[in-house]
C-alpha cells in the first residue's frame, strides 16, 4: 500500500492549524511544540516558516483579516457613518470568532499588504466627505480600538460566544456589593447584554467623530 503523501508545510498552512486550535486551547496554550503536533512534525520544523511566536501570530492575523474582509461586503455608496458602522461590526464578529481572538489581533503586524486596498477606500471615502486626512485616520483608528478594546474585555468575560467564564455571575455579584446599590446595579449594563452595549458605545463614538470635526 502506498503511503498518503505528506502535504507539503507553507506559512497559510501553519497558521490555518494554529488558528484552528486557538479555540481549544487559548493563546497562552498555543505553542509551537502543539502546532507542530497538529502538523505531525517536530517544531523546529516551523522555524522555517516562522522566526519566533510573533511572527506566527502576525500571520494569524494577517488570515483573520482576509476571512473578515472576504465575509464583510463593502457597499460603494456607504456614508463614512456606514462605513464604520459595518467595518466595526465585522471586525467584533471576526474576533469574537476566536478564542483570545481580539489579544492576538490588536499589535500584531500584518504580513503583507493586502489591507491596504480596504484602507485606500475607506480614506478615499471619508476624504470626499469632508474629512482632512489626519482627521479620517483618526476617526478610523479611534473606532478600530474602541472595537478591539471592547472585545478584548468582553472575551475576558465570555471566551467565545455562548460560553461564560465563571466568576460574572451578575446576580451573586449584586448581592456582594448590596451597600453600594448603584455599582451593583450596573452590573448588568458591563457584563450582560455586549450586542447592545458594544452597538450603543460605537454610535456614542461616532457622534463624537462627528460632533469634534463639523462633519454630517
Amino acid at each position: 500500500m502506498n503511503a498518503k503523501p505528506r502535504v507539503p508545510l507553507d506559512r497559510k498552512r501553519v497558521a490555518d492549524t494554529a488558528l484552528n486550535l486557538l479555540n481549544e486551547v487559548g493563546l497562552d496554550g498555543l505553542t509551537l511544540s502543539a502546532i507542530g503536533r497538529e502538523l505531525g512534525v517536530k517544531a523546529p520544523a516551523l522555524y522555517w516558516h516562522f522566526n519566533n511566536k510573533q511572527a506566527l501570530l502576525d500571520e494569524m492575523a494577517t488570515e483573520m483579516n482576509r476571512r473578515m474582509v472576504a465575509r464583510t461586503p463593502r457597499d460603494p455608496a456607504d456614508t463614512w457613518r456606514e462605513r464604520l458602522r459595518t467595518s466595526n461590526h465585522g471586525l467584533r464578529a471576526a474576533l469574537r470568532g476566536y478564542r483570545d481572538g481580539a489579544k492576538v489581533f490588536s499589535g500584531s503586524r500584518f504580513t503583507g499588504i493586502e489591507h491596504a486596498e480596504q484602507m485606500e477606500d475607506d480614506l478615499r471615502l471619508f476624504t470626499a466627505a469632508g474629512f482632512t486626512l489626519t482627521q479620517a485616520v483618526r476617526a478610523l483608528a479611534t473606532t478600530y480600538l474602541y472595537t478591539t478594546g471592547f472585545v478584548a474585555e468582553e472575551q475576558g468575560v465570555e471566551p467565545l460566544p455562548d460560553e461564560r467564564r465563571e466568576g460574572y455571575d451578575v446576580e451573586e455579584r449584586a448581592r456582594m456589593m448590596a451597600d453600594f446599590p448603584l455599582s451593583a446595579a450596573a452590573g448588568t449594563e458591563i457584563f450582560e447584554n455586549y450586542e447592545e452595549h458594544f452597538a450603543e458605545g460605537l454610535e456614542l463614538v461616532i457622534t463624537g467623530i462627528s460632533a469634534r470635526y463639523g462633519i454630517d
